[in-house]
């Protein structure tokens, strides 16, 4: 009897280099990991990460976390993270990704929504303690039964990850390995508010395989990853794209500058991913003679209506692969030419590689009625995005849609044909990778006093920046904390100008 084919799993993609080379460099941590998260950095062989891995989904089965329940983790771009989600894949778990920069309020509210069992995190990160955090968030959440940390000075009653790795594995749980069943719940914000996004296995990969395939990323590769990891986007690029070349993922905390020239140089690292301003800016400052491994550079933009006036990419070296990103939603990438100018996008299906006749189409770009880009494929998470039922009519059908309205707005252009993206969605600001309705900093400057000043400035490495003045900045840090904003954001209020 033939068994019916199966697609692979993360993990099943690293048991394939693990069988085929055990003994060859995996995972590299950030040189400056101590004084992140006061843990030493770390340099792991397959074989030694297969066997952290084995402890710790030992550990989530013998914890009583039942087969695809979910466990939220909150960690920097460090081995633990990898570690940690395939330890959960393997112990048959869904992984919801909680980003570093997040509120109390949106803790609490990811918590609930996805019915966690878990939640993992690190102790501090650069200062934060977040295991504080995590324990106040899983107070409010009552499908919380386990909280877990890296690092030391741990509160009572959080499990110490520290002392699973340093024991041998314990019980393990056969799982199915199918890349239809879920794999991951991220997070975005939609003109309807916070939505939760669930993906499959396979979802993960298609977008792993648009970039790998696009930027001709070679097997065996060490691949740097300056991304931060607690999104699609940030999985893909860092964990699905290391698994499908086979060789070793070098990690960095974002960002220093003078660190990441260090790591690739030190580890001779041929692809970087990290965010597209960054990447230009490395491109600027003489690329071939400073970081001579590199071989691919793919810039990954947050607010992809930015691409088309970019600057030229001046290291033909290491040629530059434009990913455009649209939230949760999807991606979509395109590799720039010998002049270095982005490239033209058209509607329709795109394979991957781009301008190679024949190739596995990665994705489809569309043009929607109400003048907006559209996206759909097998990364897109059609029925996460769903329009709400309308009022009165919910006995009523609704046709299906096939296809993810990103709320870009965009137009054709007329001599090429070719997609412009020329605004991001309405009503949403974006700070880094947080993502808030622009309606929130009414009632956070509110917060902040009389005669206080809090607004989005637009910036070009982070999407925006908020920027805030106010009579009383402790008061002004104090009402924020109040409000739940993430310590990160919180301490950088400055008098006028600075980030908050």
């Amino acid at each position: 009897m033939n068994q019916p084919a199966v697609s692979p799993t993360l993990d099943t993609l690293f048991q394939r280099t693990l069988m085929r080379q055990p003994h060859a460099p995996a995972l590299l941590d950030p040189l400056n990991k101590a004084r992140v998260t006061g843990h030493q950095p770390r340099r792991m062989t397959y074989a030694e990460a297969d066997t952290a891995i084995e402890a710790l989904s030992a550990y989530f089965v013998e914890s009583g976390l039942p087969a695809n329940s979910v466990i939220a983790i909150q960690l920097p771009a460090t081995v633990e993270f990898v570690l940690t989600v395939l330890a959960a894949h393997r112990a048959g778990l869904v992984v919801a990704v909680l980003p570093l920069l997040w509120r109390h309020a949106e803790l609490t509210a990811a918590l609930n929504r996805t019915a966690a069992r878990a939640i993992v995190t690190m102790s501090t990160v650069d200062g934060v303690s977040y295991a504080d955090l995590a324990m106040h968030a899983a107070a409010e959440a009552f499908s919380i039964r386990h909280v877990c940390g890296f690092g030391g000075d741990l509160p009572e009653g959080m499990a110490s990850l520290d002392d699973v790795l340093a024991r041998p594995p314990g019980t393990t749980r056969a799982v199915i390995q199918d890349g239809r069943k879920a794999a991951m719940i991220s997070f975005d914000v939609t003109a309807e508010g916070f939505r939760p996004v669930p993906r499959p296995h396979f979802s993960v990969i298609a977008g792993g395989l648009a970039m790998s395939l696009e930027a001709d990323i070679r097997q065996g590769a060490t691949v740097m990853a300056a991304f931060t990891p607690m999104s699609f986007a940030g999985l893909a690029s860092s964990l699905a794209v290391w698994l499908l070349s086979g060789g070793a993922l070098a990690l960095h905390h974002p960002f220093e500058n003078d660190v990441l020239e260090q790591q690739i140089n030190e580890h001779e690292c041929e692809v970087l991913i990290a965010p597209a301003q960054l990447a230009l800016r490395l491109g600027d400052a003489d690329l071939a003679a400073r970081m001579p491994t590199l071989r691919n550079v793919i810039g990954l933009w947050r607010a992809p209506e930015q691409v088309a006036a970019s600057d030229a990419w001046i290291a033909p070296h290491a040629p530059l692969t434009d990913v455009y990103l649209f939230g949760e939603a999807g991606l979509f990438g395109a590799r720039r030419g010998e002049d270095g100018m982005p490239v033209a996008v058209m509607p329709g299906p795109h394979g991957a590689p781009r301008e190679q006749s024949g190739s596995s189409i990665a994705g489809e770009i569309l043009l929607t009625p109400k003048g907006t880009l559209g996206l759909r494929g097998a990364m897109v998470p059609i029925a996460a995005y769903a329009p709400p039922q309308p009022v009165g009519d919910t006995l009523i059908a609704q046709p299906p849609r096939d296809y993810v309205d990103t709320g870009y707005a965009a137009r054709l252009d007329r001599p090429s044909g070719a997609i412009c993206i020329t605004a991001p969605p309405s009503g949403i600001m974006a700070v880094g990778g947080y993502r808030f309705l622009s309606n929130d900093l009414q009632e956070w400057a509110r917060r902040l006093g009389q005669g206080a000043l809090l607004t989005a400035l637009p910036d070009r490495l982070s999407g925006h920046r908020l920027a805030g003045r106010a009579q009383d900045n402790t008061r002004a840090r104090e009402a924020l904390s109040e409000l739940g904003l993430n310590p990160l954001m919180v301490e950088a209020f400055r008098d006028r100008s600075g980030p908050v």
